[in-house]
């Protein structure tokens, strides 16, 4: 890399630390170095300590992703998987948001709920509950799975077909935005001690629905929120995700490899969004990244290194396969993967089975770290000028930054990147007021606009 500085003006990029209740998120193997203390995943210190980091760097958000499955489609068993800790074991990414909310002020959260397989009554009073106790920093990760594995525990012979899977995550929606924007009014709730009141039962209604997936006759059990709806998070890339991205999601994750993949990807999204009646800006799209910082480019580079000796390509290739759908170990180093469609992540698919497709030579050699993703690597204006380039050229907003070594990836990100960012004019030195969806759009009460589709669903006297 080399170092570069840019008079233009900019908005502030958004940054999001990436990571999973688990021992192995995206950069597999790396548990394994000596510093890397993602053992204690199940210790809530760990999580504690993890977000006064996050909240010291002002970065917007820790974002838990999660997966109810298993990957066993690499070589036809979960063996691979289980013995590399390739997302499994994996815990609830619910759990901890509590204390690390208590333990910070303004740091966001968004997790990860999968729709076919949570109830919408219950998981909606869960959100709310979250929404009230973080002070009204939640954000929900809206997912339809595509794990036959997670199908099979949940009772089911197999996972129902991808843009099924979206219908029915249409009308999941439309449970929940009834539920929490339209059961109670925002007067409903008195606290009136004297008068004995404590909500008026005139303002508050069941909400009934019949539809093809969903029945509900229910009053929403929690009180109204701070943001009623949690700030909606999703990452879907293929066609059908990138409609439901832009008629719901007000931050939605991307994945490009390239700088030059990313800038057709944003712009289709508000585009789309644009044609479902809201605001190109009503998105802020963040892409995933991997950072190696060092105080010197040469420092990274042997970072990087001593990172590499520690990967595992076994884990990410059991990881990718049950991603596209494809057992990799059953084609040749050098055999194209020409397959053009399966049941799981079509985005993912998508980028292996192009013009040329790939071989699984090609793919292991982008798993620099255990990952598909290639790193960033370099001294921290290095990072700071490539970042810069990715808003300014490639159309994101900002940023969901995967854990390599935890906990230095993250304190080093924090330490030597954000103060050069900060420098630069191109990341904030301190947190707005208000909720999350207030923080990320500096607009509005911390409801939705009235262009989102959930505000059809608010009660009008």
């Amino acid at each position: 890399m080399t170092s570069r500085v840019e008079d233009k003006a900019m908005k502030p990029m958004r940054i999001y630390a990436f990571d999973m209740n688990c021992v192995g998120h995206i950069n597999h193997g790396l548990w394994t170095h000596p510093r890397d203390t993602a053992l204690n995943y199940t210790d809530l210190d760990y999580w504690v300590d993890f977000a006064r980091t996050a909240e010291r760097g002002k970065l917007d958000g820790v974002f838990l992703a999660d997966v109810v499955g298993v990957y066993d489609l690499y070589k036809g068993s979960p063996e691979t998987s289980i013995r590399t800790a390739a997302q499994i074991p994996v815990n609830d990414p619910i759990i901890p948001l509590s204390a690390m909310a208590y333990v910070t002020k303004h740091l966001g959260f968004g997790v990860t709920v999968n729709t076919t397989y949570e109830p919408p009554f219950l998981f909606a009073r869960r959100m709310s509950t979250l929404d009230h106790l973080t002070k009204g920093r939640i954000g929900w990760n809206i997912v339809t799975g595509y794990l036959d594995s997670a199908a099979r525990s949940m009772g089911m012979e197999r996972q129902p077909d991808h843009d099924a899977r979206y219908d029915a995550a249409e009308e999941y929606l439309e449970v929940v935005y009834k539920l929490w924007e339209g059961s109670w009014d925002d007067d409903a709730v008195k606290r009136d001690k004297v008068g004995r009141l404590f909500a008026d039962p005139s303002k508050v209604r069941a909400v009934r629905h019949e539809g093809s997936h969903y029945r509900m006759d229910g009053i929403h059990l929690s009180e109204p929120s701070p943001q009623r709806t949690p700030l909606l998070f999703q990452a879907g890339a293929s066609a059908r995700g990138q409609d439901f991205a832009a008629r719901h999601a007000e931050c939605v994750f991307i994945a490009s490899p390239t700088l030059q993949g990313a800038r057709p990807l944003t712009e289709a999204l508000r585009q789309r969004a644009v044609h479902f009646g809201r605001q190109a800006d009503d998105l802020s799209i963040l892409n995933l990244i991997t950072v190696v910082v060092g105080r010197t480019e040469k420092e990274a580079e042997d970072k990087l290194e001593d990172y590499r000796r520690h990967a595992s390509v076994e884990a990410s290739l059991a990881h990718y396969s049950s991603s596209i759908g494809i057992d990799l170990s059953k084609f040749g180093l050098d055999e194209p993967i020409e397959q053009k469609t399966t049941n799981a992540n079509q985005s993912a698919l998508a980028v292996v089975s192009g013009k040329p497709a790939m071989t699984p030579r090609q793919i292991i050699d982008q798993m620099v770290l255990g990952s598909r993703q290639k790193p960033m690597v370099g001294s921290p204006e290095q990072i700071a000028d490539c970042l810069q380039v990715w808003v300014e050229e490639g159309g994101v907003d900002g940023f969901n930054l995967a854990r390599t070594v935890a906990p230095e990836s993250l304190r080093d990100f924090v330490d030597l990147v954000i103060p050069v960012l900060q420098e630069r004019g191109l990341f904030k030195t301190d947190y707005a007021e208000g909720t999350l969806r207030q923080k990320l759009f500096g607009r509005g009460d911390g409801r939705l606009p009235s262009s989102h589709p959930a505000a059809a669903f608010r009660h009008h006297e």
